[in-house]
Protein backbone atom coordinates (compact mmCIF):
# COMPACT_ATOMS: atom_id res chain seq x y z
CA UNK A 1 0.00 0.00 0.00
CA UNK A 2 1.11 3.54 -0.76
CA UNK A 3 0.15 6.67 1.15
CA UNK A 4 0.22 10.16 -0.25
CA UNK A 5 -0.85 13.73 0.37
CA UNK A 6 -0.72 17.27 -0.90
CA UNK A 7 1.76 19.86 0.43
CA UNK A 8 -0.60 21.25 3.09
CA UNK A 9 -1.88 17.81 4.10
CA UNK A 10 -5.58 18.51 3.53
CA UNK A 11 -5.80 15.88 0.75
CA UNK A 12 -4.65 12.39 1.70
CA UNK A 13 -4.98 9.17 -0.26
CA UNK A 14 -3.97 5.53 -0.42
CA UNK A 15 -3.11 3.23 -3.30
CA UNK A 16 -3.76 -0.47 -2.76
CA UNK A 17 -1.99 -1.93 -5.81
CA UNK A 18 1.12 -1.67 -7.95
CA UNK A 19 1.75 1.53 -9.83
CA UNK A 20 1.96 0.78 -13.55
CA UNK A 21 3.41 2.51 -16.59
CA UNK A 22 5.52 5.04 -14.70
CA UNK A 23 6.91 7.62 -17.10
CA UNK A 24 8.59 10.99 -17.06
CA UNK A 25 6.54 13.27 -19.32
CA UNK A 26 8.38 16.23 -20.84
CA UNK A 27 5.49 17.77 -22.81
CA UNK A 28 4.93 21.49 -22.34
CA UNK A 29 1.55 20.92 -20.64
CA UNK A 30 3.06 18.66 -17.97
CA UNK A 31 5.97 21.04 -17.48
CA UNK A 32 3.55 23.91 -16.87
CA UNK A 33 1.24 21.86 -14.64
CA UNK A 34 4.18 20.73 -12.48
CA UNK A 35 6.27 23.90 -12.65
CA UNK A 36 9.25 21.67 -13.37
CA UNK A 37 11.21 20.01 -16.17
CA UNK A 38 8.84 17.03 -16.35
CA UNK A 39 6.01 15.19 -14.61
CA UNK A 40 6.52 11.79 -13.02
CA UNK A 41 3.24 9.89 -13.42
CA UNK A 42 1.99 6.36 -12.93
CA UNK A 43 -1.29 4.55 -13.51
CA UNK A 44 -3.48 2.89 -10.91
CA UNK A 45 -6.99 1.55 -11.20
CA UNK A 46 -9.83 3.65 -9.86
CA UNK A 47 -10.67 0.76 -7.52
CA UNK A 48 -7.09 0.69 -6.21
CA UNK A 49 -7.11 4.39 -5.26
CA UNK A 50 -8.99 5.90 -2.32
CA UNK A 51 -9.11 9.30 -0.68
CA UNK A 52 -8.68 9.23 3.09
CA UNK A 53 -9.42 12.93 3.57
CA UNK A 54 -9.84 16.16 1.71
CA UNK A 55 -11.51 15.08 -1.51
CA UNK A 56 -13.65 18.22 -1.18
CA UNK A 57 -10.40 20.25 -1.16
CA UNK A 58 -9.67 19.22 -4.76
CA UNK A 59 -10.29 21.50 -7.67
CA UNK A 60 -10.57 20.24 -11.24
CA UNK A 61 -9.06 21.74 -14.35
CA UNK A 62 -10.19 20.34 -17.69
CA UNK A 63 -6.95 20.45 -19.69
CA UNK A 64 -8.68 19.21 -22.85
CA UNK A 65 -12.05 17.60 -23.54
CA UNK A 66 -12.34 14.51 -21.35
CA UNK A 67 -8.97 15.05 -19.64
CA UNK A 68 -9.07 16.52 -16.13
CA UNK A 69 -6.30 17.41 -13.70
CA UNK A 70 -7.00 17.59 -9.96
CA UNK A 71 -5.16 19.92 -7.57
CA UNK A 72 -5.48 20.84 -3.92
CA UNK A 73 -7.26 24.21 -3.94
CA UNK A 74 -5.38 25.27 -0.79
CA UNK A 75 -1.74 24.53 -1.63
CA UNK A 76 -1.87 23.85 -5.38
CA UNK A 77 -0.32 20.37 -5.25
CA UNK A 78 -1.18 18.35 -8.36
CA UNK A 79 -2.60 15.02 -7.20
CA UNK A 80 -3.90 13.12 -10.23
CA UNK A 81 -5.50 13.24 -13.63
CA UNK A 82 -8.27 11.32 -15.33
CA UNK A 83 -9.20 10.69 -18.94
CA UNK A 84 -12.70 9.78 -20.11
CA UNK A 85 -11.14 7.43 -22.69
CA UNK A 86 -9.84 5.28 -19.80
CA UNK A 87 -12.40 5.81 -17.00
CA UNK A 88 -11.09 2.91 -14.92
CA UNK A 89 -7.60 4.49 -14.59
CA UNK A 90 -6.13 7.33 -12.57
CA UNK A 91 -2.75 8.90 -13.32
CA UNK A 92 -1.12 9.75 -10.02
CA UNK A 93 1.58 12.38 -9.60
CA UNK A 94 4.37 10.38 -7.98
CA UNK A 95 5.78 13.36 -6.10
CA UNK A 96 2.73 13.29 -3.81
CA UNK A 97 3.38 9.70 -2.67
CA UNK A 98 5.05 9.52 0.74
CA UNK A 99 5.80 5.79 0.77
CA UNK A 100 8.85 4.28 -0.91
CA UNK A 101 7.84 3.37 -4.46
CA UNK A 102 8.90 -0.13 -5.51
CA UNK A 103 8.07 0.17 -9.21
CA UNK A 104 10.44 2.07 -11.47
CA UNK A 105 10.00 4.45 -14.43
CA UNK A 106 9.97 2.79 -17.82
CA UNK A 107 10.55 5.73 -20.20
CA UNK A 108 10.76 9.41 -20.98
CA UNK A 109 7.86 10.52 -23.18
CA UNK A 110 7.59 13.65 -25.32
CA UNK A 111 11.36 13.87 -24.96
CA UNK A 112 11.56 16.04 -28.08
CA UNK A 113 9.54 18.68 -26.16
CA UNK A 114 11.84 18.75 -23.15
CA UNK A 115 12.96 22.08 -21.75
CA UNK A 116 16.06 23.39 -23.52
CA UNK A 117 17.87 23.66 -20.18
CA UNK A 118 17.24 20.04 -19.23
CA UNK A 119 19.58 17.11 -19.82
CA UNK A 120 18.18 13.60 -19.60
CA UNK A 121 20.93 11.69 -17.85
CA UNK A 122 19.72 8.10 -17.59
CA UNK A 123 19.45 5.10 -19.88
CA UNK A 124 15.66 4.86 -20.04
CA UNK A 125 14.12 4.79 -23.52
CA UNK A 126 13.13 8.19 -24.88
CA UNK A 127 10.10 8.61 -27.14
CA UNK A 128 9.03 11.54 -29.25
CA UNK A 129 5.42 10.98 -28.22
CA UNK A 130 3.81 8.31 -26.02
CA UNK A 131 5.54 5.03 -25.29
CA UNK A 132 4.71 2.44 -28.00
CA UNK A 133 2.60 0.28 -25.66
CA UNK A 134 0.04 3.03 -25.15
Amino acid sequence: MYKGSCLCGKVTFEIHEQIKNIVYCHCSLCRKAQGSAFAANGNVSRDGFSFKSGQQALTEYQASPGHSKFFCKHCGSPIMSTNSATPDKIRVRLGTIESDIKERPMAHIFASSKANWENICDDLPQYEFYEPER
